[in-house]
């Protein structure tokens, strides 16, 4: 019987130890999430030679043969624990998504044990919902913890022959009351998405350039990049900045927020508008009320 005890007790005591080690791994892992994050926002804003945004923020964007991704490292007047808790909820991530001039839809939902946000998107104008072009994220938070959070949006498909479309957010606390917040906006592309982009770019799109330098005019400003990363750039910057004014207004009372995060996301955008300006804000904000107010009323096509 006392043999039993005390093989009882080391079982036990083994337990407790492999659960503590497993809990300092789990510690050291985001503790090495958040040191790697803040050495990569160092590295970055070394080898950002001149910084067009005039503020602690960078954005990078690379195309391969099958993939265009954007990246934004910046660093935001928010508590990290306030972009944790907000960005943790998927119904607060169709807050954000919304304020995106090209998205007329979101919805968070359920399957199962699956997170998912429903997104319709299209044009810079108000479209029937049968007109819009839909995706489904699944929305997996990554990571949680005290000094490091990821969640990453995942849609396997998209319009036009893309796929493989990620948003991928990860912060950490940088400071007393701020946060350094990474963005990450990619998908892949097929043929057919080439055809399409070429004939955006041959008209809507022609002459539009996105914040990259590639190199210098005759007058000694800097040439920006044009084409499908000037379009990636234009919207992976639209997204962080949706982000951004989300956030700015988790202190005022709820009915006040949409309104004032519409504004916000507007007035950002403006401090850019070769890039970003499309339309008037009154247009903007009379169409964002508008879509709310049907999405909160209106299943997305195929939805049941």
């Amino acid at each position: 019987m006392a043999e039993r005890s005390i093989r009882s007790g080391r079982s036990t005591l083994a337990g407790l130890l492999l659960a503590l080690a497993l809990a300092c791994a789990a510690a050291a892992a985001r503790a090495s999430a958040a040191e790697e994050l803040l050495a990569r926002f160092a590295t970055v804003q070394q080898q950002t030679p001149r910084n067009l945004f005039d503020r602690p923020l960078t954005l990078q964007s690379t195309e391969t043969a099958d993939q265009l991704r954007g990246d934004v490292h910046a660093l935001i007047d928010q508590p990290f624990e306030l972009v944790r808790q907000t960005l943790m909820r998927p119904d607060n991530w169709c807050g954000v998504l919304i304020l995106h001039l090209n998205v007329q839809y979101c919805r968070a939902t359920r399957s199962g044990t699956q997170d998912l946000l429903v997104i319709g998107s299209g044009r810079k104008t108000e479209q029937a919902l049968d007109e819009l072009y839909w995706l489904r994220f699944a929305f997996i938070t990554a990571a949680a913890g005290e000094d490091h959070f990821s969640t990453r949006l995942q849609a396997p498909t998209g319009p036009l022959g893309t796929s493989d479309y990620r948003i991928v957010v990860e912060a950490a606390p940088y400071a007393p009351g701020r946060t350094l917040l990474h963005l990450t906006y990619s998908y892949a592309q097929g043929t057919a998405a080439r055809w399409a982009m070429q004939a955006y770019l041959g008209t809507l799109g022609s002459g539009k350039v996105g914040f990259s330098s590639t190199g210098q005019r005759a007058d000694g400003q800097p040439q920006l990049v044009g084409g499908v990363r000037g379009v990636l750039e234009r919207n992976t910057l639209r997204y962080y900045l949706a982000i951004e004014s989300f956030l700015a207004t988790q202190a005022l009372p709820p009915p006040d927020r949409l309104n004032a995060s519409l504004q916000s996301w507007f007035s950002a955008t403006e401090r850019y508008p070769l890039q970003l300006h499309e339309v008037e804000r009154a247009e903007y904000i009379e169409m964002k009320l508008r879509a709310v107010k049907r999405q909160a009323a209106a299943e997305a096509p195929g939805a049941k």
